[in-house]
Parts: structure tokens; C-alpha cells; sequence
């Protein structure tokens, strides 16, 4: 059976494995010392002001996969949306409703939260999350294209703002 929570500081080693493949999924192969690693997270989720939630799929006390996601204003009007920004479940629990448990919950924290909606995104790649998000009945957005500064580009843009270059 599986069972949902937010994790807590007693998670943080948990969580820090779902990053390390996530990070992998997407073709990570150099990461940070384990220690390092796990502080950065502890500084961002189990603080006063998160960065993120993390919710966990559990089956028999056993992380089985994670959502973390923020609110984001303004939604729709004044009010706020959910922003689910990464959904993963462990490879070999696909398919077994651990995706489909998370969203669901998702949904009712949205709901709970007085939220307009729930929106994400997905790799145009990655062919089995637009399968598994298609089979939930939700519509593909299309009317948005998604922007990322990083890298060099955001160390550039962050100096033309300040009249820097």
C-alpha cells in the first residue's frame, strides 16, 4: 500500500538518493560530495522559508518516489498556482500507481490551498511522462514556451541588468 507525507529532516538522506536519480536521469555523471550534497538540501527544504516541499510515495516505510513543488503567484487573477517541479519514481515501482498516488495528492493540496491550478512541465524528449500525464485526462499547454538563462548566460544578463556591461 502505498502512503504520502512530506518529508521532514529525517528524510534528507532519502531525498538526497531521489536527486542523485533525477540527476542521473538526466545524464549527470560528476556530483558533489555526498556530505556537501546533503547539506545544500537541508539548507533549501528544512528551513524556516523552504525553497520546496518534497512529498513522498512510501510502501512499507520505503521511499518509493517524490514530488516537489512551490507555489507560484501571480495564477490566474490574484490568485496562486501549485508548481510541481519534479515528479520520479523509482524505475522499478513505474506503473504501479506511485505516479499516479503523488499526482492525485498534489491535486488536493492545490485544492486545499485555495490554488487556480497545478502546472509542470516535461522534457519534449521524454516520451513516457507525456504518456503517463496524458493517461491522468489533463490538457498539454501550449499556449506558453518555457525560458532558461544559466550558465554564462545568466552571469550575463544578471550584470546588463545592473548597467554592468
Amino acid at each position: 500500500m502505498i502512503t504520502l507525507r512530506h518529508a521532514d529532516i529525517s528524510d534528507l538522506s532519502a531525498v538526497a538518493d531521489f536527486l542523485y536519480d533525477v540527476e542521473r536521469f538526466y545524464g549527470t555523471v560528476d556530483f558533489p560530495p555526498r556530505q556537501q550534497w546533503e547539506q545544500q538540501i537541508k539548507s533549501l527544504l528544512f528551513t524556516d522559508a523552504p525553497a520546496a516541499r518534497v512529498l513522498l510515495a512510501l510502501e512499507d516505510d520505503k521511499p518509493q518516489g517524490f514530488a516537489s513543488y512551490i507555489f507560484l503567484w501571480p495564477a490566474a487573477g490574484v490568485s496562486k498556482s501549485l508548481f510541481l517541479k519534479e515528479l520520479y519514481v523509482r524505475e522499478t515501482q513505474r506503473r504501479r500507481g506511485v505516479g499516479a498516488h503523488l499526482m492525485s495528492r498534489l491535486c488536493s493540496i492545490a485544492v486545499e490551498s485555495g490554488s487556480s491550478r497545478l502546472e509542470w512541465t516535461t522534457d519534449t524528449d521524454n516520451s513516457d511522462a507525456q504518456k503517463f500525464y496524458n493517461k491522468l485526462g489533463v490538457s498539454r499547454a501550449s499556449a506558453k514556451v518555457m525560458y532558461r538563462a544559466e550558465g554564462d548566460a545568466l552571469v550575463r544578463l544578471s550584470r546588463m541588468q545592473l548597467g554592468r556591461e
